[in-house]
This record gives C-alpha cells, structure tokens and sequence, in this order.
C-alpha cells in the first residue's frame, strides 16, 4: 500500500492506527437463518432482561469431547516478559461432556461429567437440576437446537416435570446462551493449562474448579435489549449487500 500511493510504510502504519485498523486481523461470523430468529431472540432475551417472578432461569449447555491430553513435558510457570509455556505435543487419554447449569439469579453453576452427549445423560442432568433447585420454584431452560435437548424421551420427562420450560435459542446463535461466556472461562483458567494422565484425573480437576468458583460466583448480566441487537443484525445485512 505505502509503495502505491507514495508514502513511507511508517505512514501507512500511522494512518491505520488512527483509524483503528487492523488488515492482518479477521474474524468469522455466521448469520442465523433460523424462520423464528426474531420470536426466539426476543424470547431469551426476556428472560435475561426480565425474568418472571418467583422462578429462576438457567443457561444450559453440554461442553463435549474435552479431552484428557497428558502434555509432553511439564508446563514452564511465567516470568517477567515470558508467558507461561506448554509443549505442542501430547497424548489422548479419552474425553467426557460437561454438562453446566448457569443461574442469572447469582451465577452459580449446577455440572454434572458425564461420559456421553445423549437423551439419557441430559435427562440425567434435569434431575440433577431438579434435585438442587428449590422445589416451589419454576425452572426456565435456556437451551440450544440440539436433538438431545427435543427427543422423544425428553419432551416425556418434561410433561411430568411441570415446572420445567425449555426455551430455544435460535439456529447458529451460541452467543445468545451465556454459559458459553461460562465454558470459556474454565476452557482458559483450568483445561487448556493441564495436564490429564485419565479421564478420571480431568474428571476430578473440572469437579474442583466447579466448587472453587460457586464459593464465590460471579453473576453474568445481559445488558442489550432485543432491539439494539436486531438493528445491529440489520446493519450486517446491509454491510453484506453493498459489500463495505
């Protein structure tokens, strides 16, 4: 660029960081093509913005296929101006699901590992929920499009659980369910940084951080309305159909 118009690259470089510009960065998305996009996004928004009297809202989700990689070497601690280091390369000791229940009331979070992504292990994981949440208490479910979470199996156990309600974010839309904020926190803090010679070890360090975090949980608050985030949709669109 700076040999086509004429300047210094010191020029480019200044005039991008003006601008806050940055062409080597770039980042993905993915436009939900859900029919009821607007009728779902308005839907569990409400419930984070408004959620109904004497009931408590969860965000739930699974996080599979965590894998239990026994790291090479030991992890080298940080020190000034360095990082912490882990080597690149590993072995596979298995995986499990973990499956998370985020309260918007204080942030804490029912989890439960279990070994497979099925109706059997997420009817496992209502109960667990229906067992350490107050009983005169309506249970308002947000949850992804998963076929786990609509079997047959489960929409049985739903009728005799009444107090149970499920509401579904829309198709490609993840960042509506904010347990998703959740799992990234623990991917980052504990998973990522060990080092799991069993499943039963990964298991059991996933466990210990779930009791270390809700001895002191933090709260997780939405704070976009359902119009400002149907207008920033709008815009995308528009960006996409006149290309800038």
């Amino acid at each position: 660029m700076a040999k086509e118009v004429g300047i210094s690259h010191l020029s480019v470089h200044r005039i991008w960081k003006q601008h806050g510009l940055a062409p080597h960065r770039v980042e993905t998305f993915k436009m939900s093509k859900d029919l009821r996009f607007v009728e779902k996004l308005r839907d569990v928004v409400g419930l984070y913005l408004d959620p109904p009297d004497k009931a408590l809202v969860l965000s739930v989700d699974e996080k599979s296929q965590i894998q239990a990689l026994e790291r090479t070497r030991p992890l080298l601690p940080l020190r000034p101006g360095i990082p912490a280091r882990q080597t690149h390369d590993y072995s596979r000791h298995g995986t499990t699901t973990l499956y998370a229940a985020l309260s918007m009331l204080d942030g804490k979070v029912i989890g439960e590992c279990l070994p497979r992504h099925r109706s059997e292990e997420f009817i496992r994981f209502l109960r667990r929920i229906d067992h350490e949440t107050p009983a005169d208490r309506e249970l308002h479910l947000i949850v992804d499009n998963s076929s786990t979470h609509k079997s047959p199996p489960v929409k049985q156990w739903l009728l005799r659980h009444k107090r149970f309600h499920l509401h579904f974010t829309p198709t490609s839309s993840s960042w509506l369910n904010m347990v998703e904020r959740w799992f990234g926190d623990i991917s980052q803090k504990r998973i990522r940084r060990g080092s799991f010679e069993s499943v039963k070890e990964l298991v059991a360090a996933i466990e210990e951080y779930l009791d270390q975090y809700n001895l002191a949980p933090k709260r997780f608050v939405w704070t976009k309305d359902a119009d400002m985030i149907l207008s920033k949709v709008a815009r995308c669109k528009e960006a996409l159909v006149t290309g800038h």
